[in-house]
C-alpha cells in the first residue's frame, strides 16, 4: 500500500515568512535585536527598551506578527496530532491566526482599560512592555520548533507537554526579571496588582479552556 503524502507547503510558506519577519526586525534595529535575544539573561532590554515605549512600535509590531505566525503553526500542529489528521485547512488556519490576534489585541487593551482605572497605568505600562517582550521571544523560539516538529520530530503529546512547559519556564523568568526591575512600584501598588492578575491573568485563560472544553465536548 503507497503511504500518503503529507504536504507541508503551507508551513513552509508561513515558517519562510516568519524568517523574513525576524530578518526584518533585525534590520530595522541591529543593536535592540542583539539585546533583545539575550533578554532572558540579561535585564538590560527590559530597562532601556520601556522607557521609549510607544503605542505603535515597528519592531515590537515585526517580532508580534511572528509570534502570531509561529503560535498558529504550532497550535494547528497540536490540533492535526490531536484529530490524528495530516489535512490542512487554510480556512482553519486563517482563522485561528485570527482568533489568537483578537484575543491577544483584545485582552491587551482590557488591561490598559482596567490600569486607567485603577491608576496604575505607569506599573502596568512596564508589566505590559515585559509580557509583549516575552511572548515574542517566545515567537522566536517556537520558529525552529515548528521546524522540527514539521520535518524532523514525530509529534507525540510527551513532545507538546515539553514545548508547553518551556513556555512557561520562559514566561516565569520573565515575570521575575520583571518584578526584580520594578519591584519598588509593583510595593506600592501591590493590593490593585494582585486584583488587575486575578482579573486578567488568570481569568482569560480559565474562560478560554472552559469554552474549548465545552466546544470539544470533554
Amino acid at each position: 500500500m503507497i503511504r500518503p503524502i503529507v504536504s507541508h507547503e503551507l508551513f513552509t510558506i508561513l515558517l519562510t515568512i516568519g524568517l523574513m519577519v525576524i530578518a526584518a526586525a533585525r534590520m530595522v534595529s541591529p543593536k535592540r535585536f542583539e539585546d533583545f535575544v539575550i533578554v532572558l539573561i540579561n535585564n538590560k532590554y527590559l530597562k532601556i527598551y520601556s522607557r521609549d515605549q510607544k503605542f505603535l512600535d515597528k519592531f515590537d509590531g515585526l517580532l508580534f506578527g511572528n509570534l502570531i505566525l509561529s503560535l498558529s503553526v504550532f497550535f494547528y500542529i497540536f490540533y492535526q496530532f490531536l484529530i490524528n489528521s495530516a489535512e490542512v485547512s487554510v480556512n482553519t488556519m486563517f482563522k485561528l491566526a485570527v482568533g489568537i490576534t483578537v484575543f491577544i489585541l483584545i485582552k491587551v487593551l482590557l488591561e490598559r482599560l482596567i490600569a486607567s482605572v485603577f491608576q496604575i497605568d505607569k506599573l502596568i505600562d512596564f508589566y505590559l512592555f515585559q509580557k509583549i517582550t516575552i511572548k515574542n521571544f517566545f515567537g522566536l523560539v517556537l520558529l525552529p520548533i515548528n521546524a522540527l516538529l514539521l520535518y524532523t520530530i514525530k509529534p507525540t503529546l510527551n513532545t507538546f507537554y515539553v514545548i508547553i512547559i518551556l513556555m512557561l519556564i520562559i514566561n516565569l523568568i520573565g515575570l521575575i526579571a520583571s518584578f526584580k526591575t520594578y519591584l519598588s512600584v509593583i510595593k506600592n501598588n501591590l493590593f490593585y496588582f494582585i486584583l488587575y492578575l486575578c482579573a486578567l491573568e488568570i481569568a482569560p485563560y480559565v474562560i478560554l479552556y472552559k469554552v474549548i472544553l465545552v466546544n470539544n465536548n470533554i
